[in-house]
């Protein structure tokens, strides 16, 4: 058991559970805040599998329990409370169930329909499921919901109104999550069922109170916007198209907020983050988002366009000492990587395309190996086997590079100019049109 939170409620809530996984996990309990949610407290199942926690619910709504991360919705399961309640239950590999008979009538509600969906849950989460199975699931059930809740009431008034809601954005959770994970095929836009018509963001998006509430809200709602300009037939056109695509569909400004941080998470350049500000900054209305913008600015600020890179010297496969002083005059895009790595591997044939396509320009790509020193052979045999271009350079597990540029994953592409100055240190993929660009606006402006 845990644990006390919260002071809201005048009486506790006790949960107590069983694991009966093929694994053993830790159990989370997660509160829900601005649409996503937040770890409150954990729990570690005893030999038998028995967990439980004990806390004081800081307001009435939904919670999430599970052995699932924070970031999605797989392995945790949604409950409703405003304390008193009792929760027991069992956790599969699959699902739950619920145990004993203190289960308050909101959660046995919120069980029976999430037994009654629990078709579309499981198949949007794993991708051996086609549209063509998917789809007449996903039909029959959204039809059927107003005979599913007939005659079915908690007694709790403010619940029963909030459970039609709730229903709407999980069925809107598993249509986009299926459309927007790989399948073995995938339905053209004129084939959606049409339900499809009917989930829209500007309906969704209205106002904050319906997407704050839900444990996943804001994901559903950038997922559904995504289908919705799949719909349009409006395709990606780059970071500032899509952002400037995705808040036309969301009415309500402090949501185009949540999707202008949204889409600064994946910038990579503190002048794509400030031009990103200069333009939606006005949508940043609570403290709250503010203060994730801060968040998301300070490692970018870290290493700012214009400043001096670090001057690494590494050999290459022939021994020779290359340094980034030794390149001046050179755009340099470098790219960190090792032999072990299957995602850098995957980046080889772009990143031979890209050379060229490049070629007779003054670009210079440098790739860095960070294999270990038994694997250096490894990496030699590697460059002959797959003929890699580019001048190939061994930093290993100890290169400062790794270290000075924070690096905590690889393939890192960086990109410095003629005089050895940052432009970006966590670059494009080759994979992904950006860096090209980026590279032909480097060569233009460091000539």
């Amino acid at each position: 058991m845990l644990c006390a939170y919260g002071a809201k409620a005048q009486q506790p809530v006790q949960v107590s559970g069983q694991l009966k996984k093929s694994r053993s996990s830790t159990v989370r309990l997660f509160r829900v805040s601005e649409g996503a949610v937040y770890e409150m407290a954990t729990s570690v199942p005893g030999k038998d599998g028995r967990f439980g926690f004990l806390f004081y619910p800081p307001y009435a709504g939904f919670y999430a329990i599970g052995t699932g991360e924070e970031t999605f919705p797989d392995n945790n399961y949604k409950f409703y409370f405003r304390g008193g309640e009792k929760l027991s239950l069992l956790i599969n590999d699959t699902s739950y169930v619920l145990a004993g008979n203190r289960n308050s009538k909101e959660n046995i509600l919120m069980t029976q329909w999430h037994d009654y969906a629990y078709v579309l849950e499981n198949k949007s989460r794993f991708y051996s499921s086609s549209y063509k199975d998917f789809f007449p699931d996903l039909e029959r059930i959204s039809n059927g919901v107003n005979a599913f809740l007939k005659g079915k009431s908690s007694g709790n008034a403010t619940f029963d109104r909030l459970m039609r809601d709730n229903i709407a954005w999980d069925l809107a959770g598993y249509a986009c999550n299926f459309l927007l994970t790989p399948r073995p095929e995938h339905p053209a836009t004129e084939q959606y069922i049409a339900y499809y018509k009917t989930m829209q963001a500007t309906q969704f998006a209205k106002q904050t109170l319906h997407a704050y509430r839900q444990p996943w809200g804001k994901r559903i709602l950038q997922q559904m916007a995504s289908v919705n300009l799949r719909q349009l037939n409006i395709k990606y056109g780059g970071w500032k198209q899509s952002l400037s695509d995705n808040i036309k569909l969301i009415p309500n400004d402090t949501l185009k907020g949540d999707f202008v941080l949204y889409t600064g998470s994946m910038l990579k350049s503190i002048g794509d983050y400030n031009a990103m500000l200069t333009e939606y900054g006005q949508y940043l209305l609570t403290d709250s988002q503010q203060h994730q913008s801060r968040q998301l600015q300070a490692p970018l600020a870290l290493f700012k366009e214009g400043e001096p890179a670090l001057n690494f010297n590494y050999p290459d496969n022939n021994g020779k000492m290359v340094s980034l002083a030794s390149l001046k005059g050179k755009v340099v895009l470098v790219d960190l990587w090792a032999t072990w790595c299957g995602p850098c591997k995957f980046q080889i044939p772009y990143l031979k395309k890209l050379e060229k396509e490049m070629h007779g320009t003054d670009l210079e790509i440098v790739s860095i190996t960070i294999d270990t020193e038994k694997d250096k052979e490894k990496w030699k045999d590697m460059i002959r086997q797959d003929t890699l271009g580019g001048i190939q350079l061994f930093a290993g597990v100890t290169g400062d590079i790794r270290s000075y540029y924070k690096v905590e994953g690889i393939p890192r592409f960086m990109l410095f100019d003629r005089q050895g100055r940052i432009i970006n240190v966590n670059a494009p993929r080759p994979s992904d049109p950006a860096l090209k660009e980026l590279l032909l606006k480097a060569l233009a402006e460091n000539k």
